[in-house]
């Protein structure tokens, strides 16, 4: 299993995603899932890639930033 960081770019903003799954391809669905389950109504994806992926071991994780310097 892994831990991805995924940014995706929609509409009208970009949101930043986690989620824990065994490889890329379903990474990506579950980040349709994630947005489905967050918003009101699914937003229109533009683009979605993969930040970081890491192996889910005890500890692991990531810190997402909410203000660019």
């Amino acid at each position: 299993m892994y831990l991805y960081k995924l940014e995706v770019e929609l509409k009208d903003q970009t949101v930043y995603i986690t989620t824990l799954a065994e490889n890329d391809a379903q990474a990506f669905d579950y980040l349709e899932e994630q947005l489905v389950r967050h918003f009101v109504s699914t937003p229109e994806v533009v683009e979605a890639s993969i930040i970081e992926k890491k192996r889910a071991v005890k500890g692991a994780g990531y810190v997402i930033e909410t203000k660019q310097q």
